[in-house]
């Protein structure tokens, strides 16, 4: 199972849901998609962004576990 930790990552930057979704160039509505693990899929670009923005790695954002 993919863990997305992003809501801890905005947390330790201090970042809100509306300034990290203009800094990306994507919706509220799809950011709150991405946050809540329910994505189906992210693009490598949206990703990059994300890290971009937030000052990270993809490993800090996504996180594997085993069930």
């Amino acid at each position: 199972m993919i863990i997305v930790n992003l809501d801890v990552m905005m947390a330790r930057r201090k970042m809100s849901s509306g300034e990290l979704a203009e800094k990306i160039g994507i919706t509220q509505a799809n950011l709150s998609v991405l946050k809540t693990g329910k994505a189906k899929a992210v693009r490598f670009s949206t990703l990059e962004a994300i890290c971009k923005a937030l000052d990270c790695q993809p490993g800090d954002i996504l996180e594997f576990k085993d069930n």
